[in-house]
């Protein structure tokens, strides 16, 4: 009934427009928006992603995995993982070639985290951003 109100079919009904740009979105930081036509803004995701990536992976930033324990643990792993998950591709990669981090602490491997942390988290915004635009609520 809301959908007949503002003129409009629920995002839902469009899956077939906006899954493939989350997809590959996902996969490849900035695909979305060049599936999409938005190429100069894909390019952009597609250099903050990477370029947040490569130096948090250069400052060998500590790779989340999923675990869990008290609910501090559990949010803290299981939220990183997400976020480095989200990173696509290079997480995959770097997974697959077998990149470990070192078993100590630091500030520059801290800051390397955080990075690779972003990463994923700014993939995650490319992503809304690439929805929006595929069922039309963002020019």
């Amino acid at each position: 009934m809301a959908a007949n109100v503002t003129g409009g079919a629920s995002p839902l009904s469009t899956i077939n427009k906006w899954a493939p740009a989350v997809a590959v979105g996902w996969l490849i930081p900035g695909g979305g928006h060049f599936l999409l036509g938005r190429r100069l803004r894909g390019a952009l995701l597609f250099g903050c992603v990477m370029i947040s990536f490569v130096v948090g992976m250069l400052m060998r930033g500590y790779m989340f995995e999923w675990q869990t324990g008290d609910l501090f643990t559990t949010l803290i792993y299981c939220g990183g993982y997400i976020a480095n998950l989200a990173s696509g591709i290079p997480y995959l990669f770097a997974r697959w070639l077998g990149y470990h981090e070192p078993d100590m602490a630091g500030h520059v491997i801290d800051y390397g985290t955080k990075f690779l942390v972003c990463a994923g988290l700014m993939n995650i915004l490319g992503m809304v951003d690439a929805f929006e635009i595929a069922t039309g609520k963002k020019d």
